[in-house]
């Protein structure tokens, strides 16, 4: 496993992340099609044993069980201070008022839960799932510097936002002192390239490390347009990310991978790993074969003419994902 600087930070990462959200009790939550604490743990350890010291979860995946599930399984396999744990705050955990949000009340509740279901007394990187209009930048900022302050983060991350917000954000950290934001986890794949107009090039220049969320289009990028996956039929946020002229560079995967004998996801992922801002990918898995595809990827190297033919189908998409 080849290792990698988490964008400006000191911390070592490895070249895949491991997403979680495919992890969590199906009778808890929205997603029927997430795997059990059962099958999850197998491939786990794969991952770990593979030399991926890098996972991401949400509070919000599987009603939190996904932290469950993965804490415990990570505790088994892995020592605490050779991992990279990674979660999210933002979305709804309970109905009422302050059940969702960035709030300063939300944040300090949320930390404690994730912190309690994932068994540890801190996570290497907190990341606001989304922007919230709601909740003055400042108020979450400062609760953010106070959870790292305090021992229960040690750097804080975004995810899906416009360029705009996130340089908002940054400046007014830097102007009170406070810790800033260290990574991006965006919407970014062959199929969703809009993230290199402005959000790519403000990392790049500000040294943020950039996960990608989503890299092979919710399998879309793996499997012909047409076919549809025990996901797809459920995955209502899903089908408004992606459109039907996107079938052309789905087309162009499968014929690179049929002419290099390769599956379809390590051209993709070979893709989008090569681009100069991407630090690590968050690859979901729910079968083996999924862990070989990722680690294989990192090995492929396109030539110029291979990308000109993923890339030269692509057209302007409307912003999706945030």
């Amino acid at each position: 496993m080849e290792y990698v600087k988490l964008g400006a930070t000191g911390l070592d990462v490895s070249r895949i992340c491991g997403g979680c959200m495919s992890f969590g009790d199906p009778d808890r939550g929205t997603h029927s099609w997430t795997l059990d604490e059962e099958l999850a743990r197998p491939l786990i350890r794969q991952a770990v044993e593979a030399g991926v010291n890098f996972f991401d979860t949400a509070n919000v995946y599987s009603a939190g069980s996904s932290e469950e599930i993965v804490g415990r399984a990570l505790k088994d396999f892995a020592r605490r201070d050779e991992l990279v744990l990674a979660t999210k705050v933002c979305g709804t955990t309970h109905p009422g008022p302050n059940g969702k949000g960035l709030s300063r009340k939300a944040i300090m509740c949320e930390i404690d839960n994730s912190l309690r279901r994932l068994g540890t007394d801190y996570v290497d990187l907190y990341q606001i799932h989304r922007w919230d209009p709601y909740t003055p930048v400042e108020e979450t900022l400062e609760a953010l510097h106070d959870v790292v302050k305090a021992g229960k983060a040690r750097y804080i991350g975004a995810s899906s936002m416009h360029a705009w917000q996130f340089s908002k954000a940054l400046y007014t950290a830097e102007r009170h002192g406070w810790t800033r934001f260290v990574t991006m986890q965006n919407h970014y794949n062959l199929l969703y390239r809009e993230e290199e107009r402005e959000m790519l090039p403000l990392c790049a220049d500000r040294g943020i490390g950039v996960i990608p969320w989503s890299p092979l289009a919710r399998g879309r990028l793996t499997r012909d347009w047409d076919v549809t996956s025990a996901r797809s039929g459920t995955d209502e946020f899903g089908k408004r990310l992606y459109q039907d002229g996107d079938r052309h560079i789905v087309e162009a995967v499968a014929r690179i991978a049929e002419a290099r004998g390769l599956p379809r996801a390590r051209i993709a992922l070979a893709w989008l790993a090569s681009r100069p801002a991407v630090t690590a990918p968050i690859v979901g898995v729910t079968k083996a074969h999924h862990w070989d595809d990722a680690l294989a990827a990192l090995d492929i190297e396109l030539t110029p003419e291979e990308v000109q033919q993923l890339e030269a189908p692509y057209v302007p998409h409307a912003v999706a994902g945030f």
